[in-house]
């Protein structure tokens, strides 16, 4: 291809982004993929999302959602108008413009991670490949993944990055729940494998996103997206550990947090709780530390984060056995009823959730636990189905003691406090409320 046919290839796909006739395929319809291709639609592009779950495929095509952030009445509608479609087979990739890649990027238990389905979506692009699309990835990986292990894969037959096809990173800023922020007005962070590259997927999402930040490479926005999360993870460490150190100098960890934030400049306040949990903030860090470990770099500040984050569910369930034995009860055959198993407020998301662990603990102590959470009917801790019950005034005074681990909405926190013989409160959700059966993290 001529230097004058290169860059009619460009501005032609370009060109489609802008007038929405292009064909996007989304590769993964979980959190990050549906909500995206959703987007997409509400735009006005024809969108094909993939998946080879055939329970999330059927459900897409009967407009029903899966996911917290998406409402089934729009879902509904994009299929009803066949602006959106799902396919289980993946014959239809070889006619995409773009697709973009959101397929989930889990840890092993070695602490490595795994690539798996990133190498089984990229195989199934690279088999169809018919006109010169864009590739963007979009589930979180190490830094030098996208070119190390994606390029390779587009470049078999001879095909030829820039003329044959465009590739880039772009991590998803999902916040499941957020009232405020959404995938149109989070910003979105692109680099690509050449400045092509980055200039057709800044054009892509720039049709849906209002603001879009072009970073020099692919490697640079991988970098972008750990650090984010790196971040979290560290500075809730350190509150973590600061909850710890006023314990024992006896002060309240939210009234010292509290102070703290009201100084308007150098402080930003983070919050402790019973560990870490969800999608992002457990892994990512690892991701980094496993890259640089190859590297021969000891990342000390991420190791320690996680350390310390590590032990707050045990801390936890340390906590809660020295409440009981001020009763002179033992953990072991006493009833311990959990509020919140989601990893956050006010969605269903259990991932990686602290409750979880802490619950394990607890069980694993001789505890009976039951739990409360009207986002999550039933879940697997140690082989076991719980299932929530209901939160009535028996409940709360049957329990030895009532522990609070995700701060949920709707929940009257003072009659809580009112009925149980005692309450553990790990996310402040009683803060303001005094009492002798009352304690905090």
């Amino acid at each position: 291809m001529h230097q004058a046919e290169h860059t009619g290839t460009i501005k032609k796909l370009e060109a489609r982004f802008k007038d929405r006739s292009a064909r996007v395929g989304i590769l993964g319809l979980g959190y990050v993929g549906l909500p995206l291709a959703v987007e997409f639609g509400r735009r006005g592009y024809r969108v094909t999302g993939f998946d080879v779950s055939p329970q999330r495929v059927r459900d897409v095509r009967r407009g029903r959602s899966y996911v917290s952030d998406v409402d089934s009445r729009d879902l509904a509608r994009l299929v009803r108008s066949r602006f959106l479609k799902a396919e289980e087979r993946f014959d239809a990739l070889s006619e995409q413009d773009a697709v973009v890649i959101c397929v989930q990027t889990p840890m092993r238990k070695t602490k490595e991670p795994d690539i798996s389905n990133i190498v089984a979506a990229v195989r199934e692009i690279a088999g169809r490949m018919r006109r010169s699309p864009l590739v963007v990835l979009e589930s979180t990986t190490y830094p030098g993944a996208t070119e190390e292990i994606i390029l390779p894969e587009l470049q078999k037959g001879g095909r030829r990055l820039g003329r044959d096809f465009f590739l880039a990173f772009s991590p998803e800023r999902v916040d499941p729940g957020n009232p405020v922020y959404k995938i149109a007005n989070t910003p979105k962070v692109v680099g690509g494998a050449d400045p092509a590259s980055t200039r057709l997927a800044s054009a892509l999402y720039a049709q849906v996103i209002t603001k879009v930040v072009p970073v020099s490479s692919t490697r640079a926005a991988e970098v972008v997206k750990l650090l984010e999360n790196t971040f979290r993870a560290v500075n809730i460490a350190l509150v973590n550990e600061v909850a710890l150190i006023c314990h024992r100098l006896g002060l309240d960890a939210w009234e010292v947090i509290g102070a703290a934030a009201t100084k308007p400049f150098g402080f930003m306040p983070f919050y402790p709780g019973p560990g870490i949990g969800g999608h992002c903030i457990p892994k990512d860090p690892q991701l980094l530390s496993w890259k640089m470990k190859t590297l021969n770099f000891d990342p000390r500040f991420i190791q320690l984060a996680s350390t310390v984050n590590g032990s707050m569910p045990e801390h936890t369930v340390r906590r809660i056995a020295a409440l009981l034995n001020e009763d002179r009860k033992a953990l072991k055959s006493s009833a311990i009823l959990v509020l919140g198993a989601a990893y956050k407020p006010g969605i269903e998301d259990y991932r990686e959730s602290p409750s979880l662990d802490v619950m394990d603990l607890l069980l694993q102590a001789g505890a009976k636990v039951r739990y409360h959470d009207r986002f999550v009917p039933r879940l697997e801790v140690r082989g076991r189905t719980l299932r929530s019950v209901p939160l009535t005034d028996a409940a709360l005074r049957s329990a030895a003691c009532v522990v609070i681990l995700t701060a949920h909405a709707g929940i009257d926190y003072k009659n809580v406090v009112r009925r149980a013989r005692r309450v553990f409160d790990a996310r402040n959700a009683t803060r303001g409320l005094i009492s002798k059966n009352l304690q905090r993290l």
